[in-house]
């Protein structure tokens, strides 16, 4: 998910006390960086800041951060050379969301747990992707009359 230009996120919501991967492609990339570190800290004043040397890949500058349980995350980056993506000096902030109840059940205890629900959906789909291909592959030799069952002798 793009949420800004030439900063991807591989989930489409930034969920409080979970990780995310960030892969950056801006600024400092396009003036081929050696090295990019991403600054980072949450809620209003930056708390639990933090500098990460992000990894190289073809695909940019790629690093993976876990989010804590604040507000917001803010962030910005820096080469080797000390220049600074900042945003134009705005830095880039997201709102980190609550984790979402339907996702969650409570047990006897009142913590959260997380559920099979996703899982039990995706089973289901391949379920009756498997069924349909096998009626698309079996039903016209069916109508054609043009299948044989293999006798064993």
């Amino acid at each position: 998910m793009e949420l800004v230009k030439n900063i991807f996120f591989n989930t489409d919501k930034l969920i409080k006390n979970s990780s995310v991967k960030i892969s950056y492609i801006g600024e400092l990339f396009e003036k081929v960086s050696t090295e990019v570190y991403i600054h980072y800290g949450f809620g209003e004043n930056w708390d639990n800041l933090t500098e990460t040397k992000m990894e190289k890949t073809d695909l940019g500058f790629q690093v993976e951060i876990n989010l804590l349980d604040s507000d917001t995350f803010n962030f910005c980056f820096r080469n080797e050379k000390n220049e600074w993506d900042n945003n134009g000096k705005q830095n880039y902030i997201f709102t980190l969301e609550d984790v979402p109840l339907e996702l969650a059940v409570l047990n006897d205890f009142h913590q959260i747990e997380p559920t099979n629900k996703l899982r039990r959906t995706y089973l289901w789909s391949k379920r009756i992707r498997l069924a349909i291909y096998k009626l698309i592959t079996f039903l016209p030799k069916v109508i054609t009359g043009n299948y044989k069952k293999v006798s064993k002798e």
